[in-house]
C-alpha cells in the first residue's frame, strides 16, 4: 500500500485521539452500525480530499465499514494531524496522502495520487480533487502543476478515459467548493453529479456557526494568548461561519466590528447589535482582524498601510486568498516569525503586523478544528449522501444537488435522541391543516 505521512509510528495516539473524538459522534456511530450490517458502499472506490482530522478519521472508519476502499489526502497543507494519519495507515489500511505543513508542491502530488486511486466517489472540501479532475479530463494543461500535468499527460488515453468513466458522482463539504462547482455547472463542465453537503441544514447551520464560531476563536488564542475582552475585533462576512465568529467573540467581551458587501447581510449585523463598517475604515480601528467571506483580496495593501502597530490578521475561509499576502509583502521591510503560527510583518511604515498560520485556516492550523459533536452532523452527511449516489446515481443528471431532505431531517432526529431530546408530532389534524387551502378565519 502506498501512502506518504510523517511518522506511521504516531499511530497509537492517533488511535486513541479518533476514539475520544469518535465519543462525541453518536449519529456517525448508528450510521456505521447499520453500514456495518448492510455493506452499502461494498465494491466503491472512494477518493476523499478533506482536513485529516480525528473527525475525518471517524467518517473513513464509517466508509471502510460500509465496504468502501477508500484514500485520502488532505485538502489544506496545515490542517493535517499527522498521528490521525499514521492511524488511518496502520490499522485501516486506507492509503493515505497527507503531512501537517507540506508545500505547495507535495500537496498536489497528494492530489494525484488521490486520482491515481481511480475512485467511483469524491469526497472534496474545497474542490481542489473535483477542479483538478476537470482540468484532467478537460485537457486543461496549463491549470495543472507540473507534476500533475506530467502524470496526467503520460497517462494512456485508454486509462484517462477509464478515469473519467468511473467516477458517478462526488460530494462537497464548504462553501467555497460549492461556489466552485456551481460555476462549472453554469459553464456546463462539470462532468458527474455532486451532492453539495456544505448546504444540508444539519450541516451549515452548526457546522459553520458553532463549529467556526467556536474553533476560530480557539485558533486565534492558541497562537496570540491575547485577551479578547476589550479589543476591537473585525469579522469580515456575515454568513453563518461569520455570524458565529462574531457570536463567540462579543461572548469573550470583544467589540465586534462587521464587514461586508451585501446589504442584505450587513443590516442584519446591524440588526444583531454590531458595528458595520467599509473595511478601509475598520482597518483604523481593528485589532484583531479575521476574513471569513469565502472571496478573495478581502484584506488588501490598502488596508494593512492603514491598520495599527500590532494589529493580528487571520483567516478562517477556506483559502488563503481572502488575505493579500502579495500585496503585504511588497509594503513590508522585514519579517520574522515570532511563535508558532504568528509571523511578524514589520512594514515600511514602521508599523508591524501580525499573520496567523500563513493565511490559511485558523482554527485547523494552530487548533484542532471544529468540535467533534458538530463534525458528527456534518460527516453524517457525508456517508449518507455517499450512499444516496450508489443508489441514484444513475438518475442524477451533471449537476450541483441538495442534500435530500429526508436525508437532513433523519440525522436532525438521530442527533436529537441522542441528546435526550423527543419533540411533537404533527397531528392528522395538523397535517391536513398544512396541505390545504380551504381552511381560513
Amino acid at each position: 500500500m502506498d501512502y506518504d505521512v510523517k511518522d506511521i509510528s504516531l499511530a497509537e495516539k492517533g488511535r486513541l485521539r479518533m476514539e475520544w473524538a469518535e465519543m462525541a459522534m453518536p449519529v456517525l456511530r448508528l450510521i456505521r452500525d447499520r453500514f456495518k450490517k448492510e455493506k452499502p458502499l461494498r465494491g466503491v472506490r472512494l477518493s476523499a480530499c478533506l482536513h485529516v482530522t480525528t473527525e475525518t478519521a471517524a467518517l473513513m472508519r464509517a466508509l471502510v465499514t460500509g465496504g468502501a476502499e477508500v484514500a485520502l489526502c488532505a485538502s489544506n497543507p496545515l490542517s493535517t494531524q499527522d498521528d490521525v494519519a499514521a492511524y488511518l495507515v496502520k490499522e485501516l489500511k486506507i492509503p493515505v496522502f497527507a503531512i501537517k505543513g507540506e508545500d505547495s508542491e507535495t500537496y498536489y502530488n497528494h492530489i494525484r495520487e488521490a486520482l491515481a486511486f481511480f475512485p467511483n466517489i469524491t469526497m472534496d472540501d474545497g474542490a481542489d480533487l473535483v477542479s483538478s479532475f476537470h482540468f484532467i479530463a478537460l485537457e486543461k494543461w496549463g491549470e495543472l502543476i507540473p507534476s500533475l500535468r506530467s502524470w496526467a499527460k503520460d497517462l494512456p488515453a485508454t486509462k484517462r478515459k477509464e478515469m473519467i468513466k468511473r467516477l458517478i458522482g462526488g460530494t462537497e463539504e464548504t462553501t467555497t467548493g460549492v461556489i466552485r462547482l456551481r460555476s462549472m455547472e453554469q459553464n456546463k463542465v462539470l462532468r458527474f453529479p455532486v451532492i453539495a453537503v456544505n448546504d444540508a441544514e444539519t450541516k451549515h447551520f452548526f457546522d459553520n456557526r458553532y463549529g467556526t464560531g467556536q474553533s476560530t476563536i480557539d485558533g486565534i488564542l492558541r497562537a496570540t494568548n491575547r485577551l479578547m475582552a476589550g479589543s476591537h475585533f473585525v469579522v469580515s462576512g456575515y454568513g453563518w461561519c461569520g455570524k458565529g465568529l462574531a457570536l463567540r467573540a462579543k461572548g469573550m467581551g470583544a467589540d465586534v466590528i462587521v464587514t461586508e458587501v451585501s446589504p442584505l447581510r450587513a443590516l442584519e449585523a446591524v440588526m444583531d447589535g454590531y458595528r458595520v463598517l467599509t473595511m478601509s475604515e475598520a482597518a483604523e480601528t481593528g485589532d484583531i482582524f479575521c476574513t471569513v467571506s469565502g472571496n478573495t483580496g478581502v484584506i488588501r495593501k490598502e488596508h494593512f498601510l492603514k491598520m495599527k502597530d500590532g494589529a493580528i490578521v487571520a483567516n478562517s475561509g477556506h483559502f488563503n486568498v481572502e488575505l493579500d499576502l502579495e500585496g503585504l509583502e511588497k509594503v513590508t521591510a522585514s519579517r520574522k516569525r515570532v511563535r508558532d503560527f504568528v509571523e511578524e510583518f514589520h512594514l515600511k511604515n514602521g508599523r508591524r503586523i501580525y499573520v496567523l498560520g500563513e493565511g490559511r485556516l485558523i482554527n485547523l492550523a494552530s487548533a484542532e478544528g471544529h468540535p467533534s459533536s458538530v463534525m458528527d452532523m456534518s460527516f453524517a452527511n457525508q456517508a449518507l449522501s455517499a450512499e444516496y449516489l450508489v443508489k441514484h446515481h444513475r438518475t442524477l443528471e451533471r449537476k450541483v444537488y441538495p442534500v435530500p431532505k429526508a436525508i437532513d431531517q433523519e440525522i436532525a432526529r438521530i442527533k436529537l435522541r441522542s441528546m435526550g431530546i423527543e419533540i411533537d408530532q404533527l397531528t392528522k389534524e395538523q397535517e391536513r391543516y398544512l396541505t390545504s387551502w380551504e381552511q381560513g378565519t
